[in-house]
């Protein structure tokens, strides 16, 4: 038995139930290009990441959410193999992730990451950060690289920082020259793992505005994120986690108005109260 639900006007089938968690509006679907199969992850004696399962399609934003030390990064870090995992898979694309070696450099090539602490390279400068993957791995022109890494700079607003070095910039101005680096790559896929947590107040809103902009445009994402508006506004879908586990799936509509788990309510009520 199958529920039709198009987000954003994309054709998803949705199979009536899946493996693991309930999950309203969301499951298997028409386009895969992220499926993550029965994972688990332990540090040490904690058991960090308990048999998670979901399937993210291509062109949805998908953002996850939940207390801390729920496993929320530990698992966007696991989908681009940044943190390894104990049992279970990984597939990007009709590819199940490789442990290493060449065939992983190839497939994180297709996965942009937007850290929480920019990590940009502080002797080159802004648009030297943008260029330098398209052309040693990409093998893209200098040319072609600047000329592509400039469009994606006025793209995010910092177009005009081009020449100078990542410390002569905002906090805010650094992460959207981060989430152009990650575009320049022509990516399939962008993780953002709690991409404004370590903005001032006002910084925030202008990284957001970038990532509503992709999401309107078709970026697959998943997002890692404390942000409860931009997933109301940006969301194909809303997962959350807690105890390492996906307690919920559902909407942002469905999420934020009629939570089902008692964890979800209790999270809610928190965090919105305020």
């Amino acid at each position: 038995m199958f529920r039709c639900y198009p987000p954003k006007g994309c054709a998803y089938v949705y199979p009536m139930s899946l493996p693991s968690t309930p999950v309203r509006g969301t499951g298997g679907v028409a386009d895969p290009l992220v499926v993550i199969d029965h994972i688990d992850k332990h540090f040490g004696e904690l058991h960090v990441l308990r048999d998670i399962s979901t399937t993210v399609a291509r062109g949805e934003v998908v953002v996850v959410i939940g207390p801390s030390g729920s496993g929320k990064s530990t698992l966007c870090r696991a989908i681009n193999r940044l943190e390894t995992i104990d049992s279970g898979s990984i597939s990007i694309d009709g590819i199940r992730l490789p442990s290493e070696g060449r065939e992983l450099a190839a497939l994180r090539a297709d996965v942009g990451m937007v850290f929480q602490s920019f990590n940009l390279f502080a002797h080159k400068t802004v648009l030297q950060n943008v260029t330098l993957a398209p052309m040693a791995v990409r093998k893209v022109s200098k040319k072609e690289a600047e000329r592509r890494g400039m469009e994606l700079l006025d793209r995010v607003g910092v177009a005009n920082q081009a020449a100078k070095l990542p410390a002569q910039l905002s906090g805010g101005q650094q992460q959207r020259v981060a989430i152009a680096r990650s575009l320049a790559m022509d990516p399939k896929l962008i993780l953002l793992d709690e991409p404004t947590s370590a903005l001032d107040p006002e910084m925030i809103n202008e990284v957001l505005d970038v990532m509503v902009s992709l999401a309107k445009d078709g970026m697959t994402m998943i997002v890692v994120t404390h942000e409860m508006g931009f997933a109301r506004k940006a969301a194909d879908r809303v997962v959350f986690m807690a105890d390492g586990r996906i307690e919920e799936q559902a909407t942002p509509e469905e999420f934020f108005s009629n939570p089902q788990s008692p964890r979800a309510k209790d999270f809610l009520s928190k965090i919105l109260a305020h």
